[in-house]
């Protein structure tokens, strides 16, 4: 596993009001919803990222407002006829 060490000035890091793993988690999870977001990771890879289970992964992108479904209304017709 590769590691990355990340330097905060001490003002962001109280401005979080969060002690410095409780930052880490969230800068993770922050990383890898926006990697999702812009579809440069998969659910999977992104929560692998984040260090959670795939499932609680999809359910908290509803918290930073991310769909955990991005599809147009055309593709959802083609799937749909499908079905």
């Amino acid at each position: 596993m590769s590691q990355i060490v990340l330097s905060i000035p001490d003002e962001s890091l109280s401005a979080l009001c969060v002690s410095s793993p409780q930052a880490g988690d969230e800068l993770r999870m922050l990383a890898a919803v926006k990697l999702f977001e812009m579809k440069r990771l998969s659910s999977g890879a992104a929560a692998k990222l984040a260090g959670i289970p795939r499932t609680l992964f999809l359910q908290r992108l509803g918290d930073y407002g991310v769909p955990a479904f991005d599809m147009s209304e055309d593709e959802f017709q083609r799937e749909t006829r499908l079905a």
